[in-house]
């Protein structure tokens, strides 16, 4: 069986799907791996490292997308890259069903069985597979990093010949994964902490890495059963500003990281909140890939507005991208290795199984996912 690894072609990219090390762990358990030429160079690793743990190296695109039992990606595949798939062909990554109907469509009538990562469920056996958590953990703490770089200060306190600099004070709104990560790393860097989330069940969270947790009484909210915060009234969501607005103005660096799965990510930070932050003010917007939390906000640049600097930067994990791959390639050779039949020496997603039928989206020809198939025109 042939698990095959194009080279990732959307614009920011540089994680690949697999790297070396695990190529050998596939190989062990009887899977033939090939790979496109260039593949790994953005994440460091080379073709002769591939081809080192006996992976074939491909040149022609067309005729490997063509004979591939498997093929891993990171990002979903083009229009074009679908037309070369073969019928009962297996397509795993990150696949955006909700924002890419004609993608998903084009699967279905192409008769390719595909998992979209993002919906994988979120249970303890399926934590080793969770590409959103590892994937997050990493940009949250590239977001630190970034706006450190961004900002006009240093982030430790220092007391010094020449008198003390204060730490920077730091405000992080939405405390996934990613948020979570972002406190740790901004603690680590010597900064203040402050956080919010609608969700009390994460105050805990928050005080235990050290940070203080911006109490905003919502009345009735509460998260989702894969973890993520519901979306707010209007009602809440105006006084959730008028809250916030206080922390944001006296914050040298605001990271937002809010998402509402499925749909665009909610507005927190508003015009009204920018002019209340001072000069020199580092914002970095984690959710810009689905419609952002800062109003203004660009994607893929760092303008600036009355001396706040608003960072777009999408795909933040791809900024570490040996980690990010390294990661990621975990959580897929997981997925194989979890449905890996080993008498037939093929990868077999079983239907019945709770894991693949959250994470399935087309098979047989059909949009098998309900919600997803309720978005197609």
């Amino acid at each position: 069986m042939t698990i095959v690894i194009p080279k990732e072609k959307s614009a920011h990219e540089t994680r690949v799907a697999l790297i070396p090390d695990h190529v050998a762990k596939l190989k062990k358990i009887g899977a033939e791996i090939a790979i496109e030429s260039g593949a790994g160079l953005p994440s460091s690793f080379s073709d002769e490292s591939y081809a080192a743990k006996d992976a074939k190296i491909f040149f022609d695109r067309e005729s490997f997308l063509g004979t591939a039992d498997v093929v891993l990606k990171v990002r979903k595949p083009s229009l074009d890259e679908v037309a070369c798939l073969r019928s009962g062909c297996v397509l795993a990554g990150l696949l955006d069903p909700f924002n890419s109907p004609e993608i998903v469509k084009a699967l279905a009538d192409r008769g390719v069985t595909a998992i979209s990562m993002e919906l994988l469920p979120r249970t303890t056996r399926a934590q080793k597979m969770d590409v959103l958590s590892s994937q997050a953990s990493l940009a949250g703490y590239t977001a630190v990093i970034l706006a450190a770089q961004q900002s006009s200060k240093i982030f430790p306190m220092m007391m010094t010949p020449a008198g003390t600099i204060m730490p920077v004070k730091v405000f992080i709104i939405g405390v996934g994964v990613a948020g979570l990560q972002a406190i740790a790393t901004a603690k680590r860097l010597g900064a203040k902490v402050e956080a919010y989330d609608p969700r009390p069940v994460v105050e805990e969270q928050v005080r235990s890495l050290g940070a203080q947790f911006l109490k905003i009484d919502l009345g009735e909210t509460g998260q989702t059963k894969d973890g993520y915060a519901k979306a707010l009234t209007e009602e809440q969501i105006k006084k959730q500003r008028d809250a916030m607005k206080k922390s944001c103005g006296e914050a040298d660096v605001v990271i937002t990281a809010a998402q509402v799965f499925g749909r665009c990510a909610p507005t927190l930070v508003t015009s009204e909140m920018l002019d209340a932050m001072r000069p020199g003010t580092v914002v970095v917007d984690l959710a810009v890939e689905s419609g952002g939390n800062v109003e203004g906000i660009v994607p893929d640049q760092i303008i600036e507005r009355r001396g706040v600097k608003l960072v777009g930067i999408p795909n933040l994990a791809s900024c570490a991208p040996i980690h990010a791959s390294q990661m990621y390639s975990s959580n897929m050779t997981s997925l194989i290795e979890e449905f890996w039949d080993r008498e037939a020496g093929r990868f077999v997603p079983r239907l019945e199984d709770e894991l693949i039928q959250g994470a399935l989206i087309t098979h047989g020809g059909r949009i098998v996912n309900e919600k997803i198939a309720a978005t197609i025109p």
